[in-house]
């Protein structure tokens, strides 16, 4: 699906050229912070994102980092442009985080630096981090169970942290006083501006080498380019109303089943995507602002588009998103939304299973819902120094249509990865006392579901805060075609003692706990893709003799049979004829 057609003044070259660039110095930016952050939130699990507009704010590339927030920009530069209009000078860095004026959620805090060549403005470097602390009523600043926004930190509209190259030392007072982890936080954020920095620097590389007007004029092509290549898909998809309806598990006071409905509609070159259906927002915090279910809901259609489509605000031309206002997708102020990842996760897996209607050789299973999130907070008893733990799980992929989904590797909304162990222990109060595949957790098919990871957690410290944000505990991730759906997540927890015994925890909790406490979690697997008794009884084996799978899972599920390390190609035979008749 090549689209090759250029300006008279563009030659396809040149067009090349500086589309390559773009798309590098987006990557160089990613790389900046990860070398340069401070938190391991940032630095090892990589909760970041990088991103470059042009002067009217329109996304032109975007790094491999968390794709979730980057579809939230548009609205984040529409805020940013009402605060300050043609106030935008060189020298200048606006930074916010307040959802309600821009951003997501408080620990994510957006930073744009507006790129001058002379006194022309061409353009904005971006950065969005999640910060490890903003302060609130919890360590992490990213309860479940916050009831309201003002619960969940310190809240910071669109201001200039630098004026025209000056520092604004109140605001960065400001912020060092509301946070427990001020020098984490402040490093987080120089992390940023050198970040923008460099990708001031490499866009006016640009500008010196090709001119300021014929790089508006490309930037203006490529965005073309990307509405082009999307509508061309689009076009060959069969027109018609495609509905899916997905589920969270409560939200933390209430443990019934919220839904997620999408209905999208496909006519001619154009997708129309309604969220009519969905719930109303909820006392919990996983409500999520309109501007990331946008976001989530961009990511999953770009899922099922061709390679070789940029990702660019070019796309996002050919989508129309809407979400009742007063529901869990667009809640009225001050509803809280510390925990929204979640729901942006369900938003995804929601668009996608209605794709699954249109693109089914496109759609992938469900995966395992999204990262869980464990956060351990507290001070140590001696210095009162503050430790924060914010490790996200990264679980599995669902299986494809000609392929096995992906075992313990990142949701596609995150592109994070986990903390390795070594990391975790050596920063923090805590024991990894297991980390691995979880047995059996792959949804059957004949593509199976990856299997996800199980992860235990021993407090050293004598006493913290622990903070859950897991789902997938009744609502299961779903197969497609026949496929069966990926285990569900489990949280177990013990406070330790010589007759260590386990409870089963709901899927979100706040509660404290003392030394030697054991979190274990289990995440949820990925669904399968195709009728799991059409899956070959050789690939059923290896898994097998993998450990990936027991015995009795490749019986019941697969309908094969396993003796020692070999098939029993009779007994397999008789099972699978069983189930036909």
């Amino acid at each position: 699906m090549k689209d090759t057609t250029m300006t008279a003044s563009i030659d396809p070259v040149t067009f090349a050229v500086l589309k390559s660039a773009l798309e590098s110095i987006v990557d160089d930016m990613a790389y900046t912070v990860m070398r340069t952050a401070r938190s391991p939130i940032v630095r090892d699990v990589l909760d970041y994102s990088t991103t470059m507009c042009d002067a009217k704010g329109r996304i032109l590339a975007q790094a491999k980092t968390v794709a979730l927030h980057l579809g939230a920009v548009p609205d984040a530069v529409d805020s940013l442009m009402n605060h300050y209009g043609d106030d935008l000078h060189p020298g200048d860095v606006i930074i916010f985080n307040d959802p309600y004026d821009g951003g997501m959620h408080l620990p994510d805090i957006f930073m744009f630096k507006p790129i001058f060549s002379g006194d022309r403005h061409v353009g904005f470097s971006v950065v969005i981090c999640h910060h490890c602390d903003m302060g609130g009523r919890v360590p992490g600043s990213n309860a479940s169970d916050s009831t309201e926004i003002f619960q969940e930190g310190l809240r910071i509209p669109p201001l200039k942290f630098y004026n025209k190259g000056v520092r604004d030392d109140t605001l960065l007072a400001m912020i060092r006083t509301n946070v427990r982890l001020p020098a984490l936080v402040v490093g987080d954020l120089e992390a940023q501006l050198a970040t923008c920095a460099l990708g001031e620097r490499e866009l006016l590389r640009l500008v010196d080498k090709y001119g300021a007007d014929m790089l508006e004029e490309f930037l203006a092509e490529f965005l073309d380019y990307g509405e082009r290549l999307t509508r061309k898909a689009i076009a060959t998809w069969p027109d018609g109303d495609y509905t899916f309806t997905d589920f969270i598990d409560g939200d933390g006071f209430d443990e019934t089943p919220i839904p997620i409905k999408v209905t999208i509609t496909v006519k001619g070159d154009h997708l129309t995507v309604d969220f009519t259906g969905s719930a109303p927002q909820v006392r919990g915090a996983i409500n999520s602002t309109l501007s990331f279910v946008k976001s989530a809901t961009y990511l999953g259609i770009r899922c099922v588009l061709d390679n070789d489509v940029p990702n660019n605000a070019g796309v996002y031309r050919c989508i129309d998103i809407s979400a009742p206002k007063g529901t869990l997708l667009n809640p009225e102020f001050p509803a809280p939304v510390a925990a929204r990842a979640l729901t942006g996760y369900r938003v995804a897996d929601t668009v996608l299973g209605a794709l699954a209607g249109i693109v089914p050789d496109r759609v992938a299973a469900a995966g395992e819902g999204g990262n869980s999130v464990v956060c351990l907070g507290g001070y140590d008893k001696q210095t009162r120094e503050p430790f924060i733990l914010v490790d996200m799980i990264n679980g599995a992929l669902g299986g494809r249509a000609t392929l096995d989904g992906v075992d313990g590797v990142t949701n596609p909304c995150q592109n994070m990865s986990n903390m390795p162990v070594e990391i975790m222990e050596a920063t923090y109060p805590i024991r990894i006392e297991e980390y691995g595949l979880r047995p059996d957790s792959c949804g059957a098919g004949k593509q199976r579901g990856g299997l996800s990871v199980i992860r235990s957690y021993r407090l050293l410290a004598d006493e913290a805060v622990m903070q859950l944000r897991t789902d997938r505990y009744q609502t299961r991730p779903y197969g497609l075609f026949g496929g069966g759906p990926g285990a569900p997540s489990r949280n177990l927890f013990s406070q330790g003692g010589a007759a260590e015994s386990f409870e089963l925890l709901a899927s979100k909790v706040t509660r404290e706990i003392t030394r030697g406490a054991l979190l274990r979690h289990e995440q949820a697997g990925g669904g399968g893709y195709g009728d799991p008794f059409e899956r070959a009884p050789e690939a059923v084996l290896e898994d097998v003799l993998d450990g990936k799978i027991s015995v009795g899972f490749a019986r019941a599920e697969f309908g094969v049979a396993v003796t020692g390390d070999a098939l029993d190609r009779v007994e397999t035979e008789t099972l699978r004829r069983a189930r036909v008749a």
